[in-house]
């Protein structure tokens, strides 16, 4: 008598061309782009048009997209970053353009189930302009990996625990395709930038951007727990540095440049919670050195009382990034040292924000071979 031996794998579709495009804007990803090609191949909703933007690309990004089976685009005189590589790409979908498109950074892993679950809430609500990943490290290989592993936990209980995006992750989003034609309309006169473009071209982080101008345009976003991405993890603190005066320069230009209005009221106060925070530390740094230097130092029942409370927040809140997450959060002390750190990469953004000065994007260099160039 023969036994039926059924699959452990998720029922899988295809999705059509005309469902769904797939952009993953690349500049010199051949390390890490096949992995994430294979990662939509296992998706539980297979798209069926996945588009790889060639960025002035120096490696083998172009040879190895194209061997796992994904169309390349290679940009033209692009000197606008991964927005200008962006733009190029939505612009060459045109009026043939899906009602939905996935954008995915080169480095990001889906989770087998991001594609279906997205589809469907932006397919539900009619009032949804994106679907955002709720992005988690790789696994960590040092200690500072496993400091920023256990940030995007934290963010990712956030995220679950108010239902609120503060921002359509740059790592992978899909946006209803109407939403983003609202936005490149609105271009040049209720949004800042160029009309006709989804991105703006002057934005060093285009995904908190395009946030403010989704939520200026009247979309709503949501980030549903299945939707989960794996990104890249900082190797050294010099790159986690660049990366996060990026980040935070990125969020106050924008700022600027939108002014104050009921969308960015929430992004400028926490901007503002930050310098508390780093004020907040200071003085409790400078207070302690001066009791213990006074020899008025001592341990009281209520603060132990609090800090207790506060490391107990700390464990809970990585819980599901595993023992090791644990482990560190609950030593308390190097997870502050990892925030004061964070925070010297703010007060070097703030800096840079009020001399009008421009900060490097941080890219982790690949290994340098020829330009790929497509086939006629």
């Amino acid at each position: 008598m023969s036994a039926t031996v059924r699959s452990s794998l998720p029922p899988r579709r295809v999705v059509r061309a005309r469902e769904l495009a797939v952009i993953i804007p690349a500049h010199n990803e051949a390390d890490a782009i096949a992995e994430t090609l294979d990662a939509l191949s296992r998706q539980t909703a297979v798209p069926r048009r996945v588009i790889v933007v060639a960025d002035n690309c120096t490696d083998a990004t172009g040879y190895v997209a194209a061997a796992h089976g994904a169309d390349v685009m290679v940009t033209r005189d692009n000197t606008d970053r991964k927005a200008g590589a962006l733009n190029q790409a939505l612009a060459a979908l045109g009026g043939d353009a899906p009602p939905f498109v996935l954008v995915v950074d080169a480095d990001t892993r889906l989770d087998p189930q991001f594609i279906e679950v997205a589809m469907a809430a932006l397919t539900a609500d009619a009032a949804l302009g994106a679907v955002s990943g709720v992005f988690v490290g790789e696994r960590p290989l040092s200690v500072l990996q496993q400091f920023q592993a256990n940030e995007y936990v934290r963010y990712g209980t956030q995220i679950r625990a108010t239902g609120r995006v503060s921002v359509v992750t740059g790592t992978a989003s899909m946006f209803r395709t109407a939403a983003l034609r609202d936005v490149a309309a609105a271009r040049g006169d209720l949004l800042p930038g160029t009309r006709g473009d989804v991105y703006d071209r002057g934005a060093i982080t285009e995904d908190s951007e395009l946030t403010l101008a989704l939520k200026t345009c009247g979309w709503r976003m949501v980030a549903p727990d299945e939707c989960v991405c794996t990104t890249e993890l900082m190797p050294t603190w010099g790159d986690l540095h660049r990366q996060r005066v990026r980040w935070y320069k990125g969020m106050l230009d924008n700022l600027r440049e939108y002014g104050v209005s009921r969308v960015t009221l929430r992004y400028i106060g926490q901007q503002a919670m930050i310098l508390v925070g780093i004020l907040t530390i200071a003085a409790l740094l400078l207070l302690t050195a001066l009791s213990i230097a006074a020899g008025t130092f001592a341990l009281s029942g209520f603060w132990l009382a609090v800090g207790g409370v506060f490391i107990l927040e700390r464990v809970i809140t990585v819980w599901p990034g595993g023992p090791r997450a644990r482990l560190l959060a609950a030593a308390v002390l190097p997870e502050i040292a990892y925030d004061i750190a964070l925070q010297a990469a703010f007060v070097h953004a703030v800096a840079l924000a009020l001399l009008r000065r421009d900060t490097d994007w941080n890219h982790v260099t690949a290994h340098e071979t020829p330009l790929f160039v497509p086939s006629s």
